[in-house]
């Protein structure tokens, strides 16, 4: 049976080599691993072969001598960590020993003396993976670069391009090596600046929140409403169900009040966009004051008649109607000749309303409407006795198109 050593070099000086790694290098006959890896005093005295492809080891390990080699396949950072070992295993008549070592992110956190157990870590190292969304709800993330459209200058243009450009990144150069070089900026400063291919990004996001995906309906009292309507904790929890936001979704809410579900809807789509349309002054304010208690940052308060303000906005995919002032047939009108494929729920509280819906959707052949009527009551305590106080029913009618 053939020995296979895999061996996490580490970020690539060989003083971070692990006790354990130099052993198990001066055994092995055989070395393979990539150019960069091949350092003079790792290939001393063995067979050198430089590839980092999971075939062409095997192939090595299967024309091995059994008795007299011992492989060591080389490769950077730390065997678990986005690392060529996932695909070195199960070979044929070899017993595989992994050695750890130190990661690029371990090395690079000790370096800006910050812990690294809170950071969300993401690759880009020649894929596509979604940066701005873990930047947007992650206060650290560790980001791996390289290839085509993912160098540090790329990233940061993207994070610019997603309203993330004030972001602080730290950039690391050639880690562990006499001419590492670490760089800060914000994404905006460092999107035309030129680094090394390989370099990592620390990304610290002060204003980030948390995703919130699935959970519907905030407690009515965590916004700010003064007198002003406001659509209750259960019938948002229900109309942004029926919306099924996706991340990157443009939203309306038109007739929007304090913009408890404009804030809500914000958090959904957090790699796309939500616009507030309303029409009352006071209401407008408070749907400001709510944004800000939310650093809802992807949420644009429209003040005016949506029948106007709508026009000029970039179209729809999804969009909650909770006030027209009586104009509903004409913004609908124009929400379709937006985007005929987008969602529309739009709420009732009375049958004249809710008449007006399905009359407009009587002959759109083109759209299936769904309606529930939610009826919802709320403990009250008076005195020693508690009482379920009922809310005003509401129609929760939805529209979607039927290719859907």
């Amino acid at each position: 049976m053939l020995t296979i050593h895999v061996i996490g070099m580490g970020p690539g000086n060989p003083d971070l080599l692990t006790g354990r790694a130099r052993k198990a290098l001066a055994e092995a006959t055989i070395v393979v691993g990539d150019t960069r890896l091949l350092r003079d005093e790792v290939k001393k005295g063995k067979t050198v072969v430089q590839t980092y492809k999971a075939d062409e080891i095997r192939d090595i390990a299967a024309h091995a001598d059994r008795k007299k080699d011992c492989l060591a396949v080389l490769v950077s950072g730390d065997v678990g960590f986005f690392s060529l070992s996932k695909f070195i295993r199960h070979f044929p008549d070899c017993r595989i020993i992994r050695h750890p070592g130190i990661s690029s992110l371990v090395y690079f956190a000790a370096a800006l003396e910050t812990d690294w157990e809170d950071a969300c870590i993401v690759s880009r190292h020649g894929c596509r993976t979604g940066l701005a969304e873990p930047v947007m709800t992650h206060k650290k993330v560790f980001c791996l670069t390289g290839g085509t459209h993912n160098s540090v200058c790329d990233l940061c243009r993207e994070l610019s391009d997603n309203g993330l450009g004030s972001v602080r990144i730290v950039v690391g150069e050639n880690l562990s090596y006499k001419d590492e070089r670490i760089t800060e900026g914000t994404a905006q400063e460092l999107k035309n600046r030129h680094f090394d291919s390989l370099a990592v990004m620390m990304i610290f996001n002060d204003r980030a929140r948390p995703l919130v995906k699935g959970v519907h309906g905030w407690e009515d009292g965590l916004f700010i409403r003064d007198r002003v309507p406001m659509t209750k904790q259960e019938v948002r929890a229900l109309v942004i169900s029926k919306l099924h936001p996706r991340a990157d979704d443009i939203v309306y809410d038109i007739g929007a009040g304090t913009g408890a579900c404009s804030v809500e809807l914000a958090f959904q789509v957090p790699l796309g966009r939500v616009y507030a349309f309303e029409i009352n002054e006071t209401a407008v304010s408070l749907a400001e004051a709510n944004k800000e208690r939310f650093r809802a940052d992807n949420l644009e308060i429209i003040k005016g008649d949506a029948a106007e303000t709508i026009v000029p906005a970039e179209a729809p995919d999804c969009v909650f109607i909770g006030g027209t002032k009586g104009k509903l047939e004409t913004v609908l009108d124009i929400l379709y000749d937006k985007n005929a494929g987008c969602r529309v729920v739009i709420t009732a509280i009375t049958l004249e309303t809710a008449g007006a819906v399905t009359s407009y959707y009587k002959d759109k052949r083109d759209y299936d409407l769904n309606t529930v009527l939610l009826f919802a009551a709320a403990d009250k305590k008076v005195g020693p006795y508690t009482l379920m106080e009922g809310h005003n029913p509401v129609y929760i009618m939805t529209a979607l198109p039927r290719e859907l």
